[in-house]
């Protein structure tokens, strides 16, 4: 699972338990982005802060680990480059599973090489139930047969939170327990972040 995670938030986890536990897979490796090239918000967290709380509200799921693969690498971050990394340290012995919002495959077509980030990896791609598919749908018809069946559509309730949301709460002096572990909850009180 990967993303910004600026900050990580319940909503992020509830889907990456529900994910595992849904397609069975053996555990969920939460990868924070080092330099997203498709967010254009220019006060993004720096990537260490964003690691930090992310280690933090992952730590006590056995299920979860966190990877630094992303921020450990310089330069923009591609999702290829990262699968291709995966795949070479375990020697292909792996099947993956990218878990992500539906509303990013909207945009999947516009990623780097997306043709080999599609032999690399399957995408869970979890909705809300009720929310409109005809855009994915779209996207997805555009592609060849063999890459549309690495496209699993999940709708699960999800906790229906956001990253934006809390950003805007703690600049506003508004409280975030219970949208964020408690243990983000202090870090970003602790580190005066999103003021």
């Amino acid at each position: 699972m990967g993303g910004t995670f600026d900050p990580i938030h319940y909503g992020h986890l509830f889907i990456a338990e529900c994910s595992r536990h849904k397609f069975n897979l053996s555990k969920v490796l939460f990868i924070p982005s080092g330099r997203p090239v498709h967010k254009k918000r220019l006060d993004i967290q720096p990537p260490e802060r964003r690691l930090e709380m992310t280690r933090l509200a992952v730590e006590a799921n056995p299920n979860f680990e966190l990877s630094t693969i992303e921020i450990d690498r310089p330069g923009p971050t591609y999702t290829v480059d990262t699968l291709e990394i995966l795949h070479n340290l375990n020697a292909f012995t792996q099947e993956y599973f990218f878990i992500t919002g539906a509303d990013a495959i909207m945009e999947i077509l516009t990623w780097k090489d997306v043709d080999k980030v599609l032999e690399l990896c399957q995408f869970i791609a979890v909705t809300r139930p009720g929310h409109s598919l005809d855009g994915i749908n779209k996207v997805l018809d555009s592609l060849l047969e063999v890459q549309r069946s690495r496209f699993h559509i999940y709708e699960t309730v999800g906790i229906l939170v956001s990253s934006t949301e809390i950003r805007e709460r703690v600049s506003m002096n508004e409280p975030i327990r219970y949208l964020v572990p408690d243990n983000v909850e202090k870090y970003i009180s602790a580190n005066g972040l999103y003021k």
